[in-house]
């Protein structure tokens, strides 16, 4: 299969980097005395702290699941439901053309690497069947149905199954059509897909294989990427670059432009550096791992810059808080919630590991006018126990809209997706 690479990244991954990237206490101690950093973004100006000015620290979550009377809080005018429970790690969802809704369950660890038809079939709005449409998967989590295909994207690779309309099992052979570096640090694993609105492309999100390129840039080639490639795998370009675990994609409805939610990397600070959602320019580079938000340098790069690079770095239009793992991302499109929220973009974080007090847990809102983000707003919170806040009930992901334009949430860790509907 060739393969076509844009000269930008064929520069960056050919420079030689040392397996670490450390940094010594008192340089730690020197950067921290730095003044702060001011960016201007979409949505105004970001002043981003010196690296190091806090203790890099590991607080992860303990996930103790959801009381059968509690759920995440909305705001008014709105009701949070059960819309499937009992699944297993649902990761990802997918809403297929014909309203069809497959849920990819799949994990770091321990995965079920299984992609499941869920039904409504007493039209209650609350999941009464689970199918076993897909097993035997490696690690799913994108999925698309394109030209007589199913696709995954598992994260070893782009598959496609032969597929029917309204079809609730597969059990055909399925095709690896791009072969993909499999695995990744800390869940860098997930590879998502969609296509265009012609339906003669697909676009591959996959995170880099570390945090800051510490095992050897030849080890990322072909990562921190969104790759672009023709409906058979064929003609693959890199479309965009420096992105260092792009997870959710999707269409701005109004520009047309390609957006996608980016977590950030790790270890320089409870308040560095902020995961962001931006639209995404073809041959686009946006600086992972040597700068971030433009043209602020990484320390850890410090024995080899590579201010050619750092200097094209595009900074990303909306941040949306330090380490809160902005993954999920949609459009709203829909007509069912008020019109504040039409053409808008909702994103869901999964929460931090490397922050205290954590960050994210939680689903937020960019309100969109005229196509142009506006400050993100809170709008599924309460995943974090207000009465011991290192425990969490659970860890929104996915966000999609299901097809009477309600908002469904995966939360993957404790095996609910949730069904955000607006009161009549």
């Amino acid at each position: 299969m060739k393969r076509y690479i844009l000269p930008l990244v064929v520069a960056a991954i050919t420079f030689s980097c040392k397996n670490e990237k450390s940094v010594s206490k008192d340089e730690k101690k020197d950067l921290a005395d730095n003044a702060s950093t001011t960016v201007q973004t979409a949505i105004g100006p970001l002043e981003l702290v010196a690296p190091f000015s806090s203790e890099s620290v590991n607080n992860n979550s303990d996930v103790i699941g959801w009381p059968e009377d509690l759920t995440p809080k909305a705001p008014a005018g709105f009701t949070v439901s059960r819309f499937a429970t009992d699944l297993e790690h649902p990761r990802w969802t997918y809403v297929a053309p014909n309203n069809d809704i497959f849920v990819a369950e799949s994990n770091t660890s321990n995965s079920a690497d299984r992609i499941t038809l869920l039904q409504d079939t007493d039209n209650d709005g609350i999941i009464d069947e689970k199918k076993v449409f897909l097993d035997d998967l490696n690690q799913p989590f994108g999925m698309l149905v394109l030209n007589g295909y199913f696709y995954v994207g598992n994260t070893d690779g782009l598959y496609r199954f032969p597929y029917k309309e309204g079809q609730t099992e597969i059990t055909a052979e399925g095709e690896k059509i791009v072969d993909l570096s499999a695995s990744g640090y800390n869940n860098h694993w997930t590879r998502n897909i969609i296509t265009n609105k012609a339906k003669d492309k697909i676009y591959i999100s996959v995170g880099s294989s570390s945090n800051v390129g510490e095992n050897g840039l030849d080890k990322e080639e072909r990562r921190a990427n969104i790759l672009e490639v023709n409906p058979d795998g064929t003609g693959e370009i890199i479309y965009a670059s420096g992105l260092r675990n792009p997870v959710g994609m999707d269409w701005n409805p109004t520009t047309g432009d390609l957006w996608t939610a980016v977590n950030e990397r790790d270890e320089l600070g409870n308040n560095l550096v902020p995961d962001y959602a931006t639209s995404v320019k073809k041959g686009g580079w946006y600086g992972w791992p040597f700068s971030y938000y433009g043209q602020i340098e990484d320390p850890r790069w410090s024995d080899d810059p590579h201010p050619d690079m750092v200097k094209k770095a595009i900074v990303p239009d909306v941040p949306l808080g330090s380490h809160t793992a902005s993954l999920g991302l949609t459009f709203y499109t829909a007509d069912s919630f008020s019109q504040e929220y039409k053409n808008g973009a909702f994103i869901g974080q999964h929460g931090s590991w490397n922050r205290k007090p954590f960050s994210g847990y939680k689903v937020v809102f960019i309100p969109f006018k005229n196509g142009k983000p506006e400050k993100p707003q809170d709008f599924l919170t309460g995943f974090i126990d207000s009465n011991d806040e290192s425990k969490v009930y659970g860890r929104p992901v996915c966000v999609a809209v299901a097809p009477d334009g309600s908002l469904l949430v995966n939360d993957d860790d404790s095996g609910i997706i949730w069904k955000v509907t607006a009161d009549k």
